[in-house]
């Protein structure tokens, strides 16, 4: 099993995810960027973050490389201040992960996810344990900037049209779940002009209302406060605030899959051009491309596919079916905030975001996953069984078998032993058919 799994390293703090290996990934980083330049580091809320940032410091200052601590901030906010301001980032995290775990994630000069290659180099270093220790003039140097967040709310508004949603002065109701984000989301909302209703937003790494993921069945304070307050607007993020989830003016929930959907279809009513998805996300956002004449092109699963290729064709839009959304002309990257500010700039036309959902092709989805001893063979014999038997079946990311009616989407987990089975269909028990299908290919092989 390699160390960097679909996005970063996580696991147990203190156990899996220790001060050792933060150090010798920020010293692998150092030998893989030759002992030179600027590497920014932050973290999020979670209590483990503090003693994994020290070390991710001593590492990269004993490599050589200067150093940056810009402290507490979501992952986004880490993203667009290496862009403008240093070499490389990183960001000790777990992001939506139980409140127990932590997490290592590397950050590209150019503000996006560490590459799949770069991550390969570097972690071909830390197994070798070739480190290169800077000569003791040369140790590095470090200081302090704890600008990131507001230069990052700063950038927001310049991406939106801020003015327009000042106007409509609405009333949004927040959970930032006591992470990240809550450095950042209620400021941003207030300077576009909005009411802000908070709640679990003080910073607190032990999560003491809900675990970092916004999962529908912890929002139900949430969902109340829209209700009883006439909010316009509820939103949630999860631990580092990349990501960002909704409920509606009459407190339902939006499936992250709608919402993919529906901003895209806004953004292509102004702006034609490609977008990226991963061959996890629906049939939605293919309908949507369909219908404006503009090509979607699918990739692996995980943010820095999707970043990477819309960078390669000049991309309008993409993003992934849970919450991560990506706006080029504010960063390439997923970005909860930026979510949530260009969904009010879109309401700021007159829409309601139930609306908004509606007008989105509707299918229906299942999925389960199954654990697995042995990912890679079984995998490779589903494989051989599916290309026995279906004729058109996508292999970006697992085996994707598209039928006339729906789809069933096979694919390994990148941070755990499970195989996922994800189906689609217009039905609800077409799509189920599909998922068991899928569930029991796995387990016919599964040893």
């Amino acid at each position: 099993m390699g160390l960097f799994g679909t996005n970063g390293v996580r696991g147990p703090a203190n156990e899996k995810i220790t001060p050792q290996l933060a150090m010798d990934i920020a010293r692998s980083l150092g030998k893989y960027m030759g002992g030179e330049g600027t590497v920014a580091i932050g973290k999020d809320t979670r209590i483990s973050g503090e003693m994994l940032k020290s070390a991710a410091i001593a590492g990269a200052l004993s490599a050589g490389l200067e150093v940056i601590d810009i402290g507490t901030a979501p992952t986004p906010s880490v993203q667009y201040y290496v862009r403008d301001n240093a070499d490389a980032g990183i960001v000790i995290t777990a992001s939506h992960n139980p409140r127990e775990d932590n997490g290592v994630k590397l950050i590209a000069g150019d503000g996006t996810e560490f590459s799949r290659e770069g991550e390969a180099e570097v972690e071909k270093i830390y197994f070798a344990k070739n480190f290169v220790p800077a000569e003791w003039q040369k140790t590095g140097d470090l200081r302090e900037d704890f600008s990131a967040n507001d230069y990052y709310i700063r950038g927001i508004i310049k991406a939106v049209d801020s003015e327009s949603i000042k106007q409509k002065k609405f009333r949004v109701a927040v959970d930032t779940g006591c992470g990240a984000g809550s450095l950042t989301l209620p400021l941003l909302l207030r300077r576009l002009g909005c009411e802000v209703i908070t709640i679990n937003a003080q910073p607190d790494g032990t999560f003491p209302w809900r675990n970092p993921e916004p999962t529908p069945d912890v929002l139900g304070e949430l969902t109340d406060i829209v209700r009883n307050y006439e909010a316009n607007m509820g939103v949630a993020q999860d631990g580092d605030a990349d990501r960002a989830v909704f409920i509606d003016e009459n407190g339902t929930f939006i499936d992250e899959e709608i919402l993919l959907a529906m901003v895209g279809k806004h953004i292509l009513e102004n702006k034609k051009g490609p977008i990226v998805t991963p061959v996890s996300s629906s049939k939605r956002l293919l309908d949507i491309a369909e219908e404006n004449g503009v090509e979607l092109v699918w990739t692996a699963v995980g943010s820095i596919n999707v970043a990477r290729k819309m960078m390669e064709i000049d991309a309008v839009y993409g993003g992934e079916g849970n919450g991560g959304l990506i706006f080029p002309e504010h960063q390439y990257c997923r970005d909860g905030a930026m979510v949530c500010a260009k969904l009010l700039e879109i309401m700021a036309s007159g829409i309601k975001l139930s609306e908004m959902a509606a007008d989105v092709p509707k299918y229906s989805n299942s999925k389960t996953k199954v654990r697995c001893k042995d990912l890679a063979g079984t995998m490779e014999s589903v494989k051989k069984e599916i290309l026995k038997t279906e004729n058109n079946v996508d292999t970006t990311d697992g085996l994707k078998v598209w039928r006339e009616d729906g789809w069933v989407l096979i694919r390994p987990s990148g941070t755990e032993p499970i195989i996922r089975i994800f189906a689609e269909a217009e039905k609800d028990e077409r799509a189920l058919q599909l998922m068991k299908e899928g569930e029991e290919l796995v387990n016919r092989f599964n040893k």
